[in-house]
This record gives C-alpha cells, sequence and structure tokens, in this order.
C-alpha cells in the first residue's frame, strides 16, 4: 500500500480523496492555488503545499509545480480526481518517470481513451455496438460534408481529443454542417489543442446510459449497473440517477456483460466509465469512456454500498480488486449538482458565502468543500456540491431530494437549487419519459408559460 498521496485536484473531489485516505490510513497532500488558500482540502489534508496563481494553468495544471510538491512532502503516489491532469497521458508516464504511483489508468489506456474516434473504433472491434459515423478524424469541410452526406442527416459533430460538451454540434442539413464545422473546430483547438473532429449519426429522443467499470492489475474487470445521466443541459450533466427509470433487466444485464469483455480485451485498470446513446427500442451505442472517475460516481456507490475511491487507491497500490458479495443494485440513489450560478441565466456567480446549511438525515450524502465564509472563486467550474438521495424506490428517493433542497440554504450568492426543484417537479421527469432533449424541451416550455402570463 502507499503511504503519502498527493492530490492533484481540488473542490469536493479533492476533500473526498481526503477522507478515503483517512479511512486507509494513509496520510495526505493538499496542492492548492492562490485562490484556494482556505478550502477545505487544503485545511483538512495532512499536508498542503500552494503550487501557484489562480489561474489553472499555473497551478493546478502546472506539471512542474506539481512534481516540487511530491518532493517537498515525500508523497509516493497522485490521485489526479476528475477534469485538470486526470486524463493527461503524458502527466501519467511522468509520474511512472519520477517512480510515482498514478492512482488512475496506464497512460496507454488514457491516451487511446482520450481520442474519442480511435476509442470509437477500437471498442467496435472489441465487440461493443457504435452508431455509423466517420473512421478516421475529419479536418477538412469537404470531407466532412461528404462523410454527412453518407451517414445521412441529423448527424453530431465531436471533437476527437475531448468531451464536456466543447466543439459538439448538431447539425440538421449541408448548410449548417458548413456553418457549425469551423466553431466546432475552433471550441476543440481552445480546448484541448487539437480541432481534429468526428462525425456521427445524430439519434433524436435517446437517454444518456452509462456504465461504470473498475479493472485491477490482475485482469479482473467489474462493470457495475447503469447511472442515467439524460437530464443535461448543453452536455453538461445537471441531475443522475440509477437505475434508470427507462432500462430494463435484460438491457442492463446484456450492457454489463459486453462492456465487461470489451473494458478486459483493451486490459482496462482502474476506475472508468463506458457511455452510451440508447434509443428508444432500448438498442445501445458506445459513444466514448473516460478513463477517470465520474463527478456522479456516489450514486453507484449507494446502490452497491462500495467506496470507488478506496477500491481505486488499492488498485494502484497493485491490490486484486474483490467486488461485494452480493453484486447487485439495492434500492434508488439520485444526485443532484449544485452549482454557483443563476437558476435562470446560467451565469456564474460567484462570491462569498454569507450562511450556509447543507442537508441531512437517513438517506441523505453530500460532497463538499464548501462552508460559510468561503468565497467560492471565479477560476473554476461552478460545482458547490452534489447531493444524493437513497431509497428503497425512486419516489422515494425523489421525495427525499426535494426535501433535502427545501432544506439546503446557501445566502450570499444564486445557485441552481430553484431549477433542479423544478425538475423533480417536472411530470415527464417523474415518470421517467425523459432523454437527452428533455431540458430544452422543459426550459423552452418555462419560458412559453412566462412570456403566457406576463
Amino acid at each position: 500500500m502507499v503511504s503519502k498521496i498527493l492530490i492533484a485536484n481540488r473542490g469536493e473531489i479533492a476533500l473526498r480523496i481526503v477522507r478515503s485516505c483517512r479511512e486507509l490510513g494513509i496520510k495526505s497532500v493538499a496542492v492548492y492555488s492562490e485562490a484556494d488558500r482556505q478550502s477545505l482540502h487544503t485545511l483538512l489534508a495532512d499536508e498542503s503545499v500552494c503550487i501557484g496563481p489562480a489561474k489553472a494553468s499555473e497551478s493546478y495544471l502546472n506539471v512542474a509545480n506539481i512534481l516540487s510538491a511530491v518532493e517537498i512532502t515525500g508523497a509516493d503516489a497522485i490521485h489526479p480526481g476528475y477534469g485538470f491532469l486526470a486524463e493527461n497521458a503524458k502527466f501519467a508516464e511522468i509520474c511512472k518517470t519520477h517512480g510515482l504511483v498514478f492512482i488512475g489508468p496506464p497512460p496507454s489506456i488514457i491516451r487511446l481513451m482520450g481520442d474519442k474516434n480511435k476509442a470509437r473504433q477500437t471498442m467496435k472491434k472489441a465487440g461493443l455496438p457504435i452508431l455509423p459515423g466517420s473512421d478516421t478524424v475529419i479536418e477538412d469541410l469537404t470531407v466532412a460534408k461528404k462523410t454527412a452526406s453518407k451517414i445521412g442527416y441529423p448527424v453530431i459533430i465531436k471533437a476527437a481529443a475531448g468531451g464536456g460538451g466543447k466543439g459538439m454540434r448538431i447539425c440538421r442539413s449541408a448548410s449548417q454542417l458548413e456553418d457549425m464545422f469551423p466553431i466546432a473546430q475552433g471550441e476543440a483547438k481552445a480546448a484541448f489543442s487539437d480541432s481534429s473532429l468526428y462525425i456521427e449519426k445524430f439519434v433524436s429522443g435517446a437517454r444518456h446510459i452509462e456504465i461504470q467499470v473498475i479493472g485491477d492489475r490482475q485482469g479482473k474487470v467489474t462493470a457495475f449497473g447503469e447511472r442515467e445521466c439524460s437530464v443535461q443541459r448543453r452536455y453538461q450533466k445537471l441531475i443522475e440517477e440509477t437505475p434508470s427509470p427507462f432500462i430494463d433487466w435484460k438491457t442492463r444485464r446484456r450492457m454489463v456483460k459486453e462492456v465487461e469483455e470489451a473494458a478486459s480485451e483493451v486490459g482496462y485498470q482502474s476506475l472508468g466509465t463506458f457511455e452510451f446513446l440508447v434509443d428508444k427500442d432500448r438498442k445501445f451505442y458506445f459513444m466514448e469512456a473516460n478513463a477517470r472517475v465520474q463527478v456522479e460516481h456516489p450514486i453507484t456507490e449507494m446502490v452497491y454500498g462500495i467506496n470507488l475511491i478506496k477500491a481505486q487507491i488499492r488498485i494502484a497500490a497493485g491490490e486484486k480488486y474483490v467486488p461485494p458479495y452480493a453484486l447487485e443494485m439495492r434500492g434508488h440513489a439520485i444526485e443532484c449538482r449544485i452549482n454557483a450560478e443563476d437558476p435562470v441565466t446560467f451565469a456564474p456567480s460567484p462570491g462569498k458565502i454569507d450562511f450556509l446549511v447543507l442537508p441531512g438525515g437517513e438517506g441523505i450524502r453530500v460532497d463538499s468543500a464548501a462552508y460559510g465564509g468561503w468565497v467560492v472563486p471565479p477560476n473554476y467550474d461552478s460545482l458547490l456540491a452534489k447531493i444524493i438521495a437513497y431509497a428503497p424506490s425512486r419516489d422515494l428517493a425523489i421525495a427525499k431530494m426535494r426535501a433535502a433542497l427545501e432544506t439546503t440554504t446557501i445566502v450570499g450568492i444564486k445557485t441552481n437549487i430553484p431549477l433542479h426543484l423544478d425538475i423533480l417537479s417536472n411530470t415527464d421527469f417523474l415518470a421517467g419519459r425523459y432523454t437527452t432533449q428533455f431540458m430544452d424541451e422543459h426550459l423552452a416550455a418555462k419560458a412559453a408559460e412566462e412570456e403566457e402570463t406576463a
């Protein structure tokens, strides 16, 4: 087992790793930017080191400064969390070169999954179904138009080197493609330093379903039941739940089996998430795999009674992963991402939290690094907290979540809690009748209502 882990991240995920280290009896080192000097992960870790100014490129993405923190503290492992350097194959290689345990997949897997088009083709060879699309990356508009015509509109353009909605555009005609292609290229270049794109068929009315995997160094891969992630705005997830109200046991069993086989074939190690689009007939198509821990991993932990972060650390130390005796989903879990943003305009709302009351009680879990008096910096993503509700049934989990949100008090900044409460009252959401178009439809309906009453 490793003895001291440097956490190359911030916010709630850094704090989660600190707590998991404590449970395992491992010392933790927090690194922080000048903007995060008073952040909880910095205050609660065993040691902390400032690695630069607020700008991420000069701190959380500054490999030289992170390695200096390793040398100062004597850490023998690095956990990258999610975002920042978590899916940076070069960083994983540097860690290995310096004799550090990188708590994540090996560089070869990170590199494979980071090339979204290559990952699609590899998973196709491994037996996973994929949507019709380009076989190679596309950098030329003429080639893009020929490819889209062959696939058939509507199509979706995606950045080959990354995700998170950057470089993604839906095109329903050749003229739209002509307009959107250079915009998507520019976004991809700015976000990932790579303007390469690929094109695939766009499936209207689909669900976004993902499968959690964990692979150890002995070659054993375990896949868990699905997470439903269809409630999203501009490809950013807002609410996740497990099990999906749409996926039946037969589809679940097939997805888990095929993902386990495909992940085993490529030698997957550590945590990872295989993401799919599922159409109205429950036919599923591989989209991408994220070679890291996901933001929404807590809901899988709740229904399986496991700690994925602790398992990830043990695997990195060379231990064999032993899944729970009864590997089955029990109950229902739902997660709401609480962001520091205006619930109507979605404009970021950084600033000082004057007063804070987070929810609690039976079946409620809160992953957060926020506290009263903390100043939310404007330099990073707006995630404040993840509120997770767990209950024997979906209806009870939703009821618990509503009660939790209604008793959450955050004064001094705006949050999207009103939006979450609104979604949890939507009849289609309550009935489980929602797709990836849900938020567009929901927001359009709300805007129409407000126009009528104005």
